[in-house]
């Protein structure tokens, strides 16, 4: 099999994992590939010794699979490089919470051994497509979790103008506007209060971050339904947040919302399921007393 590897290059004891992974697959026979920026984060920055490994820049790659090391954010980056190429995405947790990036290192030879025994299972998960005039926006308009709308500075809120399939919804006053992909709403969307989505719901949620009226509440819709946003802000500007990735527009911009027409492949253990990682991370049903 052939793996790309894609790591975090930010903190040290996230990425010190990689050498365990390149030796367990090393001993397997793959066929390894790195992004050259994680290859010289480990080989420069952490002085580790790997094998002979190939190494690609960018999305200029091909693999059997791919492998993320890190945290969630270092997940959404490796599906934004693998994009519409239909890869399955496998996460090593060396961060926090991890909902997409779920394997932890004490579980590495265990999984690597499921999977060349062919006994994983691959979900598909939805992404969320951003069409608008905005020239930066558009050089990366997918989101795997969220596109959020957010007020630039600390002061007014901002007013967002919401329409469903060209149907009036509500104006929203408030700090901003979450809207997320099922596997989304357990990330930025949870912390403000939005809902928690199974990941093959097919829907979307919209949250409202702090809105103004107490009665404003999150909606959840079909995903083949089709978002449309329109900003007024005090300032004349405002944010938006692609998977985290923030560009500030002008007021004015129309911004359309819909579901892409590809999907991002996730790898599970057979024994992981996402009510597991719920009671895990979530800690639900937990009694402290």
């Amino acid at each position: 099999m052939k793996f790309a590897i894609i790591g975090n290059i930010f903190q040290a004891h996230k990425s010190a994992y990689a050498e365990i992974l390149f030796r367990l697959l090393e001993r397997r026979g793959a066929h390894l590939c790195i992004c050259s920026e994680f290859y010289r984060f480990l080989t420069d920055g952490l002085h580790l010794s790997l094998p002979k490994v190939e190494q690609f820049d960018g999305n200029d790659f091909d693999a059997d699979m791919v492998i993320s090391i890190g945290g969630d954010g270092t997940f959404l980056k490796s599906a934004a490089r693998v994009g519409r190429k239909e890869i399955p995405i496998l996460g090593v947790n060396t961060g926090r919470l991890g909902f997409l990036a779920d394997i932890s290192p004490d579980e590495l030879e265990e999984t690597i051994d499921e999977i060349y025994n062919n006994h994983y299972s691959v979900e598909a998960r939805s992404v969320l497509q951003l069409q608008c005039d905005n020239e930066e926006l558009m050089r990366a308009p997918y989101a795997l979790n969220e596109i959020a709308v957010l007020k630039r500075d600390s002061s007014s809120m901002i007013s967002i103008r919401t329409f469903i399939n060209g149907k009036y919804l509500t104006t929203y006053q408030a700090d901003g506007l979450i809207i997320a992909t099922p596997t989304g709403s357990t990330a930025y969307s949870l912390s403000v209060g939005g809902p928690i989505v199974v990941p093959h719901s097919q829907t979307i949620s919209i949250t409202p971050v702090a809105p103004h009226s107490l009665n404003v509440r999150p909606i959840v819709i079909c995903d083949d339904w089709n978002i449309t946003l329109e900003v007024e802000s005090r300032s004349h500007n405002f944010l938006v947040a692609v998977d985290g990735g923030s560009v500030s527009c002008d007021e004015g911009i129309r911004l359309h919302i819909a579901r892409a027409d590809y999907t991002i492949k996730v790898v599970k253990r057979f024994n992981h399921t996402f009510f597991d990682t719920l009671r895990d991370k979530l800690m639900w049903g937990a009694d402290i007393r």
